[in-house]
């Protein structure tokens, strides 16, 4: 098994008791006054000294001074959350802890939102029977319909060319 793999391990695992710790351990208000706190993501370095713990809040007011005064408390609470992670997880030397907002699920949020609104603006769907045929599209309003063909030899006229 290769260091990688490890890592990601170690990673998963961090991700999941560091979410327990931080609802069960951590008594902060500023913690917990943002909503509830999910550990989204964990990156560890290769040697495993540093963690970068990213974090998003659910259900709280979405006030982002509120958010970043939780940010805050977290990173004040890495040093007594470094104890119990590498006891628990059987480290030899536990991770520095180190939070970062995640704003993956804002910006998923904010597509959703997007989307949403995208979808009631547009227009309700022609019916199959009024709509253009496959072929070319309709000529455009600068162009003339000359309703002729796509030679471009041919200037639009009718003539016999049965060499009478």
């Amino acid at each position: 098994m290769g260091q990688g793999t490890r890592q990601q391990r170690v990673a998963n695992a961090m991700r999941e008791l560091l979410t327990e710790l931080i609802a069960r351990e951590v008594k902060d208000p500023r913690v917990h006054a943002a909503g509830m706190v999910s550990v989204s993501q964990v990156d560890l370095n290769r040697d495993l000294s540093v963690a970068r713990v990213y974090v998003s809040f659910i259900g709280g007011a979405g006030d982002e001074q509120a958010e970043e005064r939780a940010l805050a408390a977290l990173q004040a609470a890495a040093g007594f959350l470094r104890g119990p992670v590498g006891r628990r997880m059987r480290l030899q030397r536990a991770p520095e802890l180190r939070f970062w907002r995640d704003s993956r699920a804002e910006f998923g949020q904010r597509m959703r939102e997007i989307l949403i609104e995208d979808e009631q603006r547009a227009p309700v769907a022609s019916s199959p029977a009024d709509a253009e045929p496959a072929g070319e599209p309709a000529p455009g309003p600068d162009e003339p319909d000359d309703g002729g063909s796509d030679d471009p030899d041919d200037d639009g006229q009718d003539r016999d060319d049965r060499g009478s």
